[in-house]
């Protein structure tokens, strides 16, 4: 009878872990739903797009160097006198100082050349634009991989939790022979507190668990920007067989945001270059202005026109100076893009060798998984024919826990280091969002 009293209250104990992880009418989110979610909510993406506006403000800016500026000039003045001038008789008076005087210049101003300066500028800030938009792939792509992190996060939580719940009923079972065993006078006291210690231990490991999973939920949270309860189902992540080392290089050249920003950085640099020679080199503008005065002296109301040139002579080696260190820059950006070639093909080498190793691991331990199964099972029966010690049964029990919870911890690490290959590849929004629906 204490036998069944036990078992059905242990029956009742265990789902009370679960109630934790399971939130109430909450629809499950998809990897793929968590995906869209956050490139539309997360505020890490939204201020990368914004940059790129900054960067369109910044092209508006230089083709506003290049095209014609109108102004309207005005003043009003008050004179203590007013003195007219006559230029004989029979000549209207000319006032030469008004009272009461006014004038306005409507002026226009086009610049003709300066040395290609705004033309590059305008150049760079095109090529800038792009580098924005890299910068939008490049947040993209890195809070794709937080999502994909912390869901499978939470995906392991469940599982781990689950593990831990057969754990809690395993060392249940051998507490209930040992009390059945006690009861009968066939084993000490002992054997009981030891079971029961197991059963404390494994509910403590549940509760970890528990709080592991809530953990992974609160980084999920954060990166969706929402507060909604998070329940998670196991995706399907693709990516059994992957291309080869040099196909994934060659996509990662196509893609990588990185690499593309460091080969836009050398293009800046080479039309920095061009741009600071051209400080050496003559500016012209066209100036026109059509006057108005209240003064007719000379005249009232007239117009001009007129070319203006500024030619650098000697400048005391400033532009010299200007152009070495833009080529300086450009040097320091080739290097930069040459150690960006080399981090990508050495990202793609990791992660092929991560994911090899993550499937030999997650091989391992389901082989494992499955002999401790299998010794668990025959020591239990031998343990309930008095056939085997209750060390032998909880040493047993211990590699069965180990061997599941290397299984959950390989399933996730295998998911990951298939991301991982995408995301080394720059190809993460592309094959990942297809391949979890």
């Amino acid at each position: 009878m204490r036998i069944i009293v036990l078992s059905i209250a242990l029956a009742a104990a265990v789902p009370a872990f679960g109630q934790a992880t399971e939130a109430t009418g909450a629809a499950p989110l998809t990897l793929s739903a968590a995906f869209e979610r956050a490139l539309q909510a997360n505020p890490s993406v939204g201020r990368a797009r914004a940059e790129v506006g900054v960067a369109e403000a910044q092209k508006r800016f230089y083709l506003s160097a290049i095209m014609p500026k109108i102004g309207l000039n005005g003043r009003l003045t008050r004179n203590s006198d007013e003195v007219m001038f006559s230029g004989g008789e029979g000549e209207p008076e000319r006032t030469i100082l008004a009272e009461n005087d006014w004038a306005y210049r409507f002026t226009l101003s086009q610049p003709l050349f300066a040395g290609n300066r705004e033309r590059r500028a305008f150049q760079q800030a095109k090529i800038g634009i792009l580098s924005a938009q890299e910068g939008v792939a490049q947040t993209e792509e890195g809070i794709l991989l937080q999502v994909a992190s912390s869901y499978l996060g939470v995906v392991q939580g469940d599982a781990l939790i689950d593990v831990e719940k057969k754990n809690v009923e395993i060392a249940g079972r051998r507490k209930q022979l040992a009390q059945a065993f006690f009861d009968a006078g066939e084993v000490t006291r002992v054997e009981t507190l030891r079971a029961e210690s197991d059963v404390k231990g494994a509910e403590r490991r549940l509760t970890r668990a528990v709080q592991l999973r809530e953990m992974a939920a609160s980084r999920l949270r954060l990166v969706l920007n929402t507060d909604e309860s998070i329940v998670v189902t196991a995706p399907q992540i693709g990516g059994a067989s992957f291309p080869g080392e040099a196909e994934l290089v060659a996509m990662a050249r196509e893609h990588r945001s990185d690499l593309k920003q460091a080969v836009n950085s050398v293009e800046i640099a080479r039309l920095e270059v061009s741009k600071q020679r051209g400080f050496g080199l003559p500016t012209i503008t066209f100036d026109a202005a059509l006057i108005e005065q209240k003064v007719s002296f000379p005249i009232d109301s007239y117009s001009q026109a007129s070319i203006n040139f500024n030619i650098p002579i000697f400048q005391s080696g400033e532009v010299a100076a200007r152009v070495s260190g833009a080529k300086e820059r450009e040097k320091q950006a080739l290097l930069e893009l040459e150690e960006a070639e080399r981090g990508v093909v050495e990202d793609i080498r990791l992660a092929m060798l991560d994911l090899e190793s993550a499937e030999k691991a997650l091989s391992l331990a389901r082989e494992q998984r499955a002999a401790a199964e299998a010794e668990y099972a025959q020591m239990f029966e031998l343990y309930r024919a008095q056939e085997a010690t209750s060390l032998d049964l909880q040493s047993s029990e211990s590699a069965l826990a180990e061997a599941r919870r290397a299984e959950v911890v390989g399933m996730l690490d295998l998911d990951q280091s298939r991301l991982g290959v995408w995301y080394a590849a720059g190809m993460l929004k592309e094959s990942a969002m297809t391949e979890v629906r």
